[in-house]
């Protein structure tokens, strides 16, 4: 089929390639100019490069414009491909192929519609995440599935990990979706969107440690938020810490949430939870932070002793 392939970072990227590899014509690549937002100059394998590495014509844009429009009419492709495409594309664009156009979307949808779908769900304690093939419509990420595959969230899994695991699926959901289409045969599944979750865009606050939640979800949060990820934070005494590493404590630990504690195994104890004072509650154990110069540190080197509270401001 001949393609026009909307894309960006590296879920385009590795769009793109699969499409190169495979006997489909790519006609146009429309990505966007390259950006310095925190969650958009990681996974920043360059779309552009790829196409023009290639000899295939490639559009800039931030979003649709008349004159897309107008080009991908004259092109008139069997069908477009989107992924990790940042902003809505109209009907009058999206309809334009025979075929309609085809989204990549990295959650089991309907569930984690939106953005950073991979982190959110780590962080709100599901068990699975995967990468969704649907046909696109007025709405965003609610058109008709095609194809989906799962990845299991497991209790060492990190935010990272799972992206790279779905970014790995790409090629077989992209071109299993197309084979299916091309040839006839595929089904589209409407979607349940009474089972719909619609996640907004992260920002630097969404990564603060709320020391009032329970040990077991910081744990995980702080494991969603893994490097190249603006890291899970918190302030101790005028200074931001970044957790690197933390686990849930063995022992139990009551007390105001935020505390800096006591030492447990190679970390040191920080009391969590709104029932702390209960005395019910095990508390997270900071294993490794980094400051904001850099460094990082063993949390015992950093502390030394218990005392003083991390708070959400500094």
């Amino acid at each position: 089929m001949r393609v026009v392939m909307f894309g960006y970072q590296t879920w385009g990227h590795k769009t793109l390639e699969a499409l190169i590899k495979s006997r489909h014509q790519v006609e146009l690549v429309v990505t966007h100019p390259p950006s310095e937002h925190a969650y958009e100059t990681i996974w920043a394998d360059s779309v552009e490069d790829l196409a023009r590495s290639e000899g295939i014509d490639v559009h800039l844009a931030k979003r649709p414009t008349d004159e897309l429009i107008a080009r991908v009419t004259e092109i008139a492709p069997d069908i477009m491909v989107a992924n990790n495409w940042r902003t809505w594309l109209p009907p009058e664009l999206f309809s334009i192929p025979t075929h309609g156009t085809l989204n990549l979307h990295d959650s089991l949808l309907p569930r984690f519609t939106g953005f950073s779908p991979v982190i959110w769900a780590l962080i709100s304690g599901a068990t699975e995440t995967g990468l969704t093939a649907h046909l696109m419509d007025d709405d965003l990420d609610t058109g008709g599935i095609i194809a989906q595959r799962s990845v299991p969230i497991t209790e060492s899994s990190t935010g990272t990990g799972l992206v790279q695991e779905t970014i790995d699926q790409i090629p077989e959901v992209l071109l299993d979706a197309l084979d299916r289409i091309e040839d006839g045969t595929a089904t589209v599944t409407p979607q349940d969107l009474t089972q719909r979750s619609f996640f907004h865009k992260r920002a630097e606050v969404d990564s603060l440690i709320d020391w009032h939640k329970p040990a077991d979800e910081i744990e995980r949060f702080i494991r969603a938020l893994q490097d190249p990820y603006p890291n899970a934070y918190t302030h101790f005494r005028g200074e931001r810490l970044r957790v690197v590493r933390a686990h849930v404590s063995r022992s139990i630990y009551g007390g105001t949430p935020g505390r800096v504690f006591i030492g447990e195994d190679d970390g040191m104890v920080i009391v969590a939870g709104d029932e702390a004072y209960r005395g019910g509650s095990p508390g997270l154990v900071i294993d490794r932070l980094r400051t904001d110069d850099g460094t990082e540190h063993g949390a015992l080197d950093y502390f030394r002793h218990g005392g003083g509270y991390l708070t959400d401001h500094p």
